[in-house]
């Protein structure tokens, strides 16, 4: 949502729409991660009133739904794809494969045997 969207972006890959939004849902994740575990930890907690967890449910169901870790979706910091991607370097498999035979991705050697 652009409620959420920053004027200036952090971001040193490649951009386009769906880039944008996947940083911006990392970000106001992040910002409302600890929110919503305490919501959370209130709603299961059995020895609360049940008034009060279903005011803390309520809360929780009226969150932005940016806030839930879900909708964050792994992307390529390279072309901005959204399939094939390697969740530890968060590139897609060809740039992946091209940087590895560059050399620039510390630790990958090309397989031999």
């Amino acid at each position: 949502m652009s409620q959420f969207r920053a004027k200036t972006l952090d971001i040193a890959s490649f951009i386009n729409i769906r880039v944008i939004r996947d940083h911006t849902k990392r970000k106001v994740f992040a910002e409302h991660e600890t929110e919503r575990q305490a919501l959370r930890y209130i709603i299961r907690n059995t020895t609360l009133p049940q008034r009060m967890r279903a005011q803390a449910q309520l809360q929780l169901s009226q969150m932005h739904a940016y806030t839930r870790g879900t909708q964050i979706t792994n992307r390529c910091i390279e072309g901005g794809k959204g399939r094939g991607v390697f969740r530890d370097f968060r590139m897609a498999r060809y740039p992946f494969r091209m940087n590895a035979l560059d050399g620039n991705l510390p630790g990958v050697r090309k397989a031999s045997w």
